[in-house]
């Protein structure tokens, strides 16, 4: 078990490694002078010049990379070309409202998807069962921004039942945090929650048609405990790789969210810094999504080894 963590973590650090030097590398190749945004196109040649000295602009790219890999390695991810103001500090700034957003709606992707998988292969052929699956089909093909013009539309413009835009910090307002965040979580967990419910249901469904269910069964135990303390276990192994699959996945579509209900979060600071060509924010935002999702992927396959000891033995 010990190597296999071992292993892992050494491949999670080379792949933030080559991330890290595309991300360098690609950013450059953005058309744009990051100096034409900071003086203006009325900015004199010598202008020009003195400013790309002073931000290093002019250095050898591996001398940049260096320079930005080291700091990085110490915790320091460079100061905004705009602003002045420290990558790390920004990025201190905005997380919890990008945490907020992603970690509740995983939650509920995965206590609805879970509930709704568990009940419709449990009744499979039956009428929920039918409705689940069509409701899953659905929330899975509904592109996660219409959905979130509707409910802002309805729910919020026409009904004013939640706001609309904006963020109110939880120490500040817990109920104004909740309230501005309803629809932001239902927007986003609503094609998870769908692909959960359809994999859990898939999973329980064959788990239940094997030799040591019927064993339990002719034992006594009663459906209740067959499901959820046996059959349960076997099938959340495909169960838990699509929620790993779900965190980067909503860690992607949170950018748009935000975009919609004008959330100040991790993505729209990267979407910005990205049209401004401010290359150390664009880095401090990409190795953080980067590192989350690496590090989820690292903690769901440790998970297997909990859910199938034999996984662990054969890694």
């Amino acid at each position: 078990m010990l190597r296999m963590v071992a292993g892992r973590v050494a491949t999670l650090v080379l792949l933030v490694w080559v991330v890290s030097i595309a991300v360098f590398a690609l950013v450059l190749l953005i058309p744009g002078d990051p100096t034409s945004t900071l003086l203006g196109d009325n900015a004199t040649p010598e202008q020009v010049a003195t400013l790309r000295a002073s931000l290093g602009l002019d250095d050898p790219v591996h001398v940049r990379y260096g320079d930005w890999l080291a700091g990085a390695v110490q915790g320091d991810l460079g100061t905004s070309m705009l602003t002045s103001y420290p990558v790390t500090q920004a990025i201190t700034d905005r997380i919890g409202i990008t945490v907020s957003l992603v970690a509740l709606s995983l939650l509920v992707s995965v206590v609805v998807g879970l509930a709704i998988g568990v009940l419709a292969a449990v009744r499979q052929g039956g009428l929920f069962d039918r409705i689940a699956l069509l409701g899953s089909s659905v929330g899975i093909a509904m592109p996660n921004f219409w959905l979130g013009l509707l409910l802002v539309t309805f729910l919020g413009a026409e009904l004013g039942l939640f706001p609309t835009s904006g963020y109110v910090d939880l120490g500040a307002d817990p109920a104004g945090w909740a309230a501005h965040l309803a629809l932001p979580v239902v927007t986003l967990a609503a094609g998870g929650a769908a692909e959960v419910a359809r994999q859990t249901r898939a999973g329980v469904v064959d788990t239940l048609q094997l030799d040591f269910v019927r064993t339990l069964h002719a034992k006594g135990l009663g459906p209740l405990s067959v499901v959820g303390k046996h059959a349960l276990r076997t099938a959340l192994i495909p169960v838990v790789t699509v929620i790993g699959l779900q965190v980067s996945r909503l860690f992607g579509l949170s950018v748009l969210v935000e975009a919609v209900f004008a959330l100040p979060g991790i993505g729209s600071l990267m979407v910005q810094s990205v049209f401004d060509r401010d290359i150390p924010m664009v880095q401090g935002t990409v190795l953080l999504a980067t590192v989350v999702v690496v590090t989820v992927n690292l903690l769901v396959d440790l998970s297997y080894g909990w859910l199938n000891p034999k996984a662990a033995l054969t890694s």
